[in-house]
């Protein structure tokens, strides 16, 4: 499968290009520093880009048969600006397939249930900047064509791989207080061959 991953370079993102590889599938990353990737592997392709650049997302898109989102907000509206640009680019190239990472802010509240978590008394986080920027990237996967997943982790240490958590759809499970990047990786990357949460948000917890 050929799998074009967008932030690559980040914590979560540099697991899912490595479990990609490892399965032998044909990877392309588009960053803006090519130096950081520290991988060399005849399956990888780098291009060097902006996913603020519509040239450079049209360039990365094509002939992928799916497209992996690590990208994270950083205090900016990266995310916002270039998803817009993703949609475009795979509905043109005719790619169904986009899994994405979100954040558990933007799953239902089980105490409010019109609300999102991010919007009611269940998140803990003061600012709710990062959560607004998932929320539109939501509502933009949801008027598109494309076959979206939104992983939806909650607080994100590193540790390691456990290989052993819990998923719900639309909501953090129960009790849900943190989930490694490793097995937000693992599960992010495993839905590339899954159909369970096509058009749906998913939360991941231990």
């Amino acid at each position: 499968m050929n799998i074009l991953i967008l932030g690559a370079t980040g914590r979560v993102g540099s697991q899912i290009v490595t479990y990609a590889l490892y399965d032998r599938h044909q990877v392309t990353v588009l960053v803006r520093t090519p130096e950081k990737i520290q991988i060399n592997d005849n399956n990888l392709s780098i291009i060097q880009g902006n996913v603020l650049n519509k040239e450079d997302i049209v360039r990365a898109m094509h002939g992928m048969d799916a497209v992996i989102s690590a990208l994270n907000t950083d205090g900016t509206t990266t995310l916002t600006e270039s998803m817009p640009l993703i949609i475009e680019a795979m509905e043109r190239e005719g790619i169904q397939r986009m899994i994405t990472i979100g954040t558990a802010g933007i799953l239902q509240s089980r105490s409010a249930p019109n609300s999102l978590r991010y919007q009611s008394s269940e998140s803990k986080r003061k600012s709710v900047r990062a959560a607004k920027e998932h929320h539109n990237v939501y509502d933009m996967l949801k008027q598109s064509t494309l076959e979206w997943t939104i992983v939806c982790p909650t607080y994100l240490p590193d540790g390691v791989r456990k290989g052993n958590y819990r998923v719900e759809r639309d909501f953090l499970p129960e009790g849900g207080v943190e989930i490694s990047v490793a097995d937000t990786a693992e599960f992010t990357y495993s839905q590339i061959k899954a159909s369970d949460y096509i058009k749906s948000r998913v939360g991941i917890a231990y």
